[in-house]
């Protein structure tokens, strides 16, 4: 998809072609017949329903299109089947451990047909050349990617917000739909840096995504007056409705990192209205979108947990378009909306068994018609972790000065996998240094710094990881550009790192020396090149249960 494109009006020779099949004048493309149509503008499921289609876009709904059918239409017989608008995910994370390839194929075999992603990942490591890269990377597939600027790109005071020129460069973009998840505590805390850039965004007729996570009462109502008009954050019923009283969209995550539906569709029993409630994923990782699906699941899962088919299904399309304010052209079956449509069993059963994103086939009866386009990834963004060289087990050593036995220290305890407290402990001091202890789960954790001070190392505690041995480190890891590193031993931590910078980016698991899983990640240090390795994680299982360590990927990305 051009966004350019999308975003223009219809010249008027190809406005005047979907009139023309519209009054049977012309032929058809494409023609959906027989179909069940479940349309989220009324709420109603109409049977024996046709749809044509002319280019990209929807020339006509309705009982009469035999005068569209011409010698070159396609003609797609739908009896029995319910046709709904291409899904639509409102909130991901793209730029973290697939290749583009990789998704965009199960999105396509999943029904969605329109992805909007965070771009805060890549700015801290080449600014808006890189999200300029990453956004480029996403024209002429499948699917229809947008993105929102980053708003905050890092959880460093240093660099924690977009600069006003970066921002005016992104904003303008027809791809860049709003200003992405931005801290309810930092706008508050520093509304000369953030509030401006906010006004830069509105100006631009964008939105405001939030990230509104323990606010309530009077500083929720701080944060709504600034302009957001979205938060994913809500983790129960009473969040969730507490955020709709005040007008926000309220996104309700059903992915890898947050699972919130079931909690949040308590809510249901207040009789409260739907239509501000979006689903979306927050993130998926691979082995979840290939064992359960993508937005198909998340749909399907709101049907299960009591939404009627309906609710769900709007939750996933026209709620989400009318946010970014994209309505007029994706998330309902309507005459000149693009023809993003997916034929399901019936209302209750969402599973794709036939996907069309603007007018074209791209899955069918279990086969993929349209393959993603590979992106020439420049240099750059393939050499993005400069250190000054390898690193050293001495490197992540805490020496003490005196000859005491032990020494009081502060380390990170993992509460959940994304939940941490600071917790002051005493440790034991061998040969002039604090070393770990993993008999209680004390854990060495470093970060390095890859971007802006590259080699620059601090080195900590943690515990609650449960790694029995070896080191696990990513260049990919949440709200930091830094590699960071977990272990038991410095040997491990140092050949773990050293491995990530051979491969310009990557996630190791090393023990005693070797390494024993690795997944490579260079574009950005953050997502994958080739096609992801189904087979990785049969491979690593049994490594990583020598390891004690269910899930590192998870583990290493929690804040």
């Amino acid at each position: 998809m051009n966004f350019g494109r999308m975003s223009a009006p219809m010249s008027t020779h190809g406005v005047k072609d979907l009139i023309r099949v519209a009054l049977g004048e012309a032929k058809a493309d494409l023609i959906i017949e027989n179909a069940r149509i479940l349309n989220v503008y009324t709420g109603e499921i109409l049977d024996q329903c046709s749809i044509a289609v002319k280019g990209e876009k929807i020339a006509y709904v309705g009982d009469h299109t035999s005068r569209m059918v011409g010698p070159e239409t396609v003609v797609i017989d739908a009896v029995g089947k319910t046709a709904i608008p291409g899904l639509i995910d409102g909130h991901t994370h793209m730029s973290a451990i697939f290749s583009l390839g990789d998704f965009l194929s199960y999105a396509v075999k999943s029904g969605t047909t329109t992805v909007i992603t965070e771009t805060m990942e890549p700015f801290p490591i080449m600014g808006v050349e890189g999200v300029e890269e990453l956004m480029d990377s996403f024209e002429n597939q499948p699917v229809k990617i947008f993105g929102t600027a980053p708003a905050m790109v890092s959880t460093s005071r240093s660099i924690m917000g977009i600069s006003s020129k970066a921002l005016k460069k992104l904003i303008r973009r027809n791809d860049i739909v709003g200003l992405g998840e931005s801290y309810w505590q930092a706008v508050l805390q520093q509304p000369d840096l953030m509030i401006p850039l906010f006004n830069e965004t509105l100006r631009a007729g964008k939105t405001l995504e939030g990230h509104s996570a323990g606010a309530k009462g009077n500083k929720l109502s701080a944060y709504v007056a600034t302009g957001i008009s979205s938060c994913h954050e809500p983790i129960t019923a009473a969040e969730a409705i507490e955020r709709l009283r005040m007008g926000l969209y309220v996104m309700i995550r059903e992915g890898s990192v947050r699972r919130d539906l079931e909690a949040i569709a308590e809510m249901r029993s207040t009789g409260i209205d739907f239509r501000r409630a979006i689903l979306v994923s927050d993130g998926v990782d691979p082995e979840d979108i290939i064992e359960k699906g993508y937005m198909d699941y998340v749909v399907q899962k709101a049907i299960r947990c009591g939404f009627d088919p309906v609710s769900a299904v709007r939750m996933a399309t026209l709620n989400v378009a009318e946010h970014f304010r994209l309505d007029g052209f994706v998330g309902g079956i309507a005459p000149g909306k693009y023809a993003d449509i997916v034929l399901i069993p019936d209302s209750e059963t969402i599973e794709a068994q036939c996907v069309i994103s603007s007018g074209k086939p791209v899955f069918r009866n279990g086969e993929l018609l349209a393959f993603p386009r590979s992106h020439p990834y420049s240099v750059k963004c393939r050499r993005t972790i400069r250190l000054p060289g390898p690193l050293q087990p001495g490197d992540f050593r805490i020496p003490v000065a005196n000859g005491a036995d032990t020494r009081s220290v502060r380390l990170i305890s993992l509460i959940t996998d994304l939940v941490t407290k600071e917790v002051v402990l005493s440790l034991p001091v061998r040969k002039g240094e604090i070393g770990t202890d993993v008999d209680h789960d004390v854990l060495k954790i470093a970060a390095i710094d890859r971007a802006h001070r590259p080699g620059k190392l601090f080195t900590a505690f943690v515990r609650g990881f449960g790694l029995k041995s070896g080191a696990i480190a990513s260049s990919a890891a949440w709200d930091t550009s830094d590699i960071l590193v977990v272990g038991t031993d410095e040997t491990d931590m140092a050949r773990a790192v050293n491995r990530i910078l051979e491969m310009q980016g990557g996630a190791v698991v090393c023990a005693h020396e070797k390494i024993v899983a690795e997944l490579a990640l260079p574009i950005f240090g953050l997502c994958r090149l080739n096609p992801c390795p189904c087979s990785m994680k049969r491979r690593s299982e049994s490594k990583r249960r020598r390891l004690n360590l269910e899930q590192p990927l998870r583990t290493r990305c929690s804040p």
